[in-house]
């Protein structure tokens, strides 16, 4: 009887692992990949990751909290790609790590915004007011930007994007810049006309830039493009070209759309146009 039993047993852990290796749990046959991302934008990538599957490709994600590690990561070879920053940000870090890094697709755009608890235009800001911006050299230099487009300041000619209160050439309204560590923009709204908040920074503070801010960058803002990233020797690898272009498909771009409610724009232009 007991060796009945155990003739039973096992033939039932063989089923279950003939099963298990049926329904694809194993994923056999699949090309990995690893993509590194924030964690803010695991829906979308859980999203083209079952798209993936039926591409032939097994795409794991791996998450980072942090805008250093990703890069370095992939330049260690611990991924295969990365989806998490500005194209500005991403020449920057290359180069200062002197990193053999290159840009394989555009994304998203997600825009920085003017905020502000008492006004409703950025027109109606007065004269003499005070704006916190953040005082980050790159996006000091977005916001800087940002106030240039809604006609508020004029910038030195050739402006290369860096922050700097100096580089400000022309402020007829006489407005304060007063530059605060990014995740305190949200913070300080209460005692300023505005506040200059990236995306990101918004969401966290229960806001949404389409929505709330007064002034909102548009997609037109090419340095700050967000891109999918690769090692340079693997740019032209086919299955990295295959998650590219699921990427910029009308689904994925429909799926943004719906996670972010509009906060966050895809946008899918040639890397030509944004400086590679």
């Amino acid at each position: 009887m007991k060796k009945y039993s155990l003739i039973i047993l096992v033939i039932g852990v063989l089923m279950s692992a003939f099963l298990s290796a049926c329904s694809g749990g194993d994923k056999k046959g699949l090309e990995k990949v690893k993509m590194g991302i924030s964690g803010s934008d695991s829906d979308v990538w859980k999203y083209i990751a079952k798209k993936a599957e039926k591409e032939g490709i097994d795409l794991e994600i791996v998450e980072f909290s942090d805008y250093v590690r990703p890069n370095q990561a992939l330049a260690d070879g611990d991924i295969d790609a990365n989806a998490f920053q500005t194209i500005s940000y991403f020449n920057a870090f290359k180069k200062e790590h002197k990193l053999d890094l290159a840009p394989i697709a555009t994304t998203v755009i997600a825009p920085m915004g003017v905020y502000s608890k008492k006004y409703k235009d950025i027109k109606d800001i007065p004269a003499g007011s005070t704006i916190a911006l953040p005082n980050e050299a790159t996006n000091m230099g977005r916001a800087l930007l940002l106030l240039q487009s809604a006609g508020l300041i004029k910038l030195e000619k050739n402006f290369d994007g860096n922050g700097d209160l100096k580089k400000v050439v022309e402020n007829k309204k006489h407005l304060k810049l007063k530059p605060v560590v990014a995740g305190q923009t949200p913070r300080v709204l209460p005692d300023v006309a505005a506040s200059i908040i990236n995306n990101g920074v918004a969401v966290d503070a229960g806001m949404n830039p389409k929505k709330d801010s007064i002034f909102l960058e548009s997609k037109t803002a090419k340095p700050y493009i967000n891109i999918i990233a690769t090692r340079t020797e693997d740019k032209n690898k086919k299955s990295l070209k295959k998650i590219a272009k699921i990427y910029q498909s009308k689904d994925t771009a429909k799926k943004i759309k719906e996670i972010y409610k509009g906060a966050t724009i895809p946008t899918f232009v040639p890397l030509s146009e944004i400086g590679e």
